[in-house]
């Protein structure tokens, strides 16, 4: 063994440790990683590098910018809906759905894309539902990496296999040959999950989203009711503007909404006139809600009225903070001088200044530098507070919550990505080209994108890249692939494959699933010659175990979902080691049974 196989095979264990332990973060374990090969002269400064220009870095980075650009169109609003109402209220059922709609469409494209396009949706699921997202991030995540075995083109190690066949007079495979192992492969990820999920997943909590208002309301503890009424006919009401209908004056309640025939309309305007068969959403206390509805004849509201399950959703509207800047130019005005609900479109709750909390009528009471108001607002009203010279906007909006950002133009653009990385194209080069597209033609901004991304996925995936380039370069891959190899010699044919599959899952920890695929099916092939078995179905082991990518967030999707789901290396082990263990115990049976 040389000192630079030696080097390499230590900086391996190293890094696991590490990893395993958490003694640091993550994408901190892979940047002293990608260091090490450098320092220790394994590779030269530009190949220690080279993970941040590579395929997958860049297919990342894309993703993440195409799924910000579908969730600001409205798009995922689309795609949640139906599954919410197939789903009911079962956690359970939700994520076998999204799993099932996820595999299916992997199938196809690449897995990073096809979780890409969920994930908005998925996110927005969970603050609407109440679902914890580490009890469904981490299932919808493996079961896209599962559905790139449904067919030959789902992932690259597939794609890449037939080229391998062929290069050896091989017989390669036809498109749908291998969906009976991908299938098996995808309800055995589904029935895990389903079974054993609520076990091994990590306790549920709150969507960031959701989360981020009952923070709010629980902090400044505002009103969290909403009351709904309608104006019949004869209402005394009819006629009257807001303002001389005393709502806050008298009866301390805020009119969030004004519905009529489906024309919504937040934060009315003082002045707004109320007319019979309108709608409408008030906060407070249900003793003043009744009173005021007593005392104008309204008729009071199900919870299951349309404008009630418009607000609950929380999918277009809800509480925000906003700070008086230090030289704002509403210094020493009033709510009623500036006409806050006209020029901005929101609802004043409640103000504080200095220790002194206000939630009465606060109308006419001029605003100082740092005094905070708490608001009720559409996100899409909300949103442009971002870069207001007035006030300064400290809470989490949902930005895109209206779907008003061109969603046609949106699926054009992430069809396009995914066409052209179907075509033969580089991924990265297919989805980030569109990306820019949808920067383009305006349904995001270069601003949104670049916050869009996560560089702790980033530098993870970098930083590991260089390992698994270095195992090629010193020759460390090849030793250990052959000193298994010579362990089976002679043994079982069964054996055979539980070892190659095993390595070709080992390997993907490691270096790209298409690097140990490239690496490990010469090597299959050989062996499979030696011991008297077939070589297309060893060498379709590899390329189908080279996805059995569970055990740590090293691969493209599991990185991705990796920030949003809170995770830990720890949770990847004890749930992905499972899930390991059962794709390989699947794999190696019907591989063995069906194909060889």
């Amino acid at each position: 063994m040389s000192l630079e196989i030696a080097l390499v095979l230590s900086l391996i264990a190293a890094s696991s440790f590490l990893l395993v332990t958490e003694k640091l973060r993550a994408d901190v374990v892979a940047i002293l990683v990608m260091l090490a090969t450098a320092w220790l002269g394994l590779l030269t400064p530009a190949e220690a590098f080279s993970g941040l220009a590579s395929n997958a870095v860049v297919a990342v980075i894309a993703v993440m910018i195409l799924s910000n650009g579908l969730d600001r169109s409205g798009v995922t609003l689309q795609l949640a809906r139906p599954i919410l109402r197939l789903a009911g209220q079962s956690e359970a059922r939700t994520v076998a759905l999204l799993s099932t709609a996820v595999g299916a469409l992997s199938a196809f494209m690449q897995n990073v894309g096809a979780a890409a396009l969920f994930l908005p949706a998925l996110l927005r699921l969970s603050r609407n539902k109440g679902l914890s997202l580490p009890r469904t991030l981490m299932p919808i995540g493996f079961a896209a990496i599962l559905g790139g075995c449904l067919t030959m083109v789902g992932s690259g190690p597939l794609i890449i296999l037939n080229d391998l066949l062929r290069q050896r007079d091989l017989q390669p495979y036809g498109l749908f040959a291998v969906t009976p192992l991908g299938v098996a492969l995808l309800a055995a990820g589904i029935g895990y999950f389903f079974v054993l999920g609520r076990r091994l997943l990590p306790a549920a909590t709150r969507a960031p989203g959701r989360g981020h208002q009952k923070e709010l309301i629980e902090a400044w503890k505002l009103p969290s009711t909403i009351w709904y009424f309608a104006i019949p006919s004869g209402s005394s009401l009819e006629g009257k503007t807001r303002e001389g209908a005393r709502l806050w004056e008298d009866y301390n309640l805020h009119l969030l909404v004004l519905d009529e025939k489906g024309d919504v309309l937040y934060a009315p305007w003082r002045h707004t006139v109320f007319r019979t068969g309108q709608q409408m959403a008030l906060l407070g206390q249900r003793e003043d809600a009744l009173r005021f509805a007593a005392d104008h004849g309204l008729r009071e509201l199900g919870e299951r009225c349309r404008l009630s399950r418009l607000l609950q959703s929380g999918e277009r509207a809800g509480f925000a903070e906003l700070i008086v800047r230090p030289r704002a130019a509403v210094r020493g005005l009033t709510l009623r001088e500036i006409s806050l609900r006209k020029n901005l479109g929101v609802e004043p709750v409640l103000l504080t200044s200095g220790t002194e909390e206000v939630r009465s009528d606060f109308s006419d009471r001029p605003l100082k530098a740092g005094d905070t108001l708490i608001v009720y607002g559409a996100w899409s009203t909300l949103a442009p507070l971002k870069h207001d010279r007035s006030f300064l906007l400290v809470s989490q909006i949902e930005d895109a919550a209206g779907g008003s950002r061109k969603p046609a133009v949106a699926v054009g653009c992430f069809g396009l990505g995914i066409g052209l990385a179907l075509s033969g194209l580089p991924i990265s080069l297919g989805l980030m080209s569109g990306a820019v597209a949808m920067v383009l033609l305006g349904v995001t901004t270069i601003d949104e994108a670049y916050r869009s991304i996560d560089w702790r996925t980033v530098f993870l995936l970098a930083g590991l890249i260089p390992l698994g380039i270095a195992m090629e370069a010193t020759g460390a891959a090849a030793l250990v692939a052959e000193g298994a190899a010579r362990l089976v010699a002679g043994k079982s044919p069964l054996l055979l494959f539980i070892v190659v599959g095993a390595l070709a899952t080992l390997f993907s920890l490691f270096m790209s699933n298409v690097a140990a695929t490239v690496l490990l099916v010469p090597l299959a092939i050989a062996v499979a010659g030696i011991a008297g078995v077939h070589a297309r179905p060893l060498a379709l082991l590899v390329a189908i175990c080279a996805s059995n990518s569970f055990i740590l967030p090293t691969h493209q999707v599991n990185a991705l979902l990796m920030g949003p789901g809170g995770y830990r290396n720890a949770d990847y082990l004890k749930v992905g080691g499972l899930m390991t263990l059962l794709f390989l115990f699947v794999a190696v049976c019907i591989t063995y049974l069906w194909y060889a």
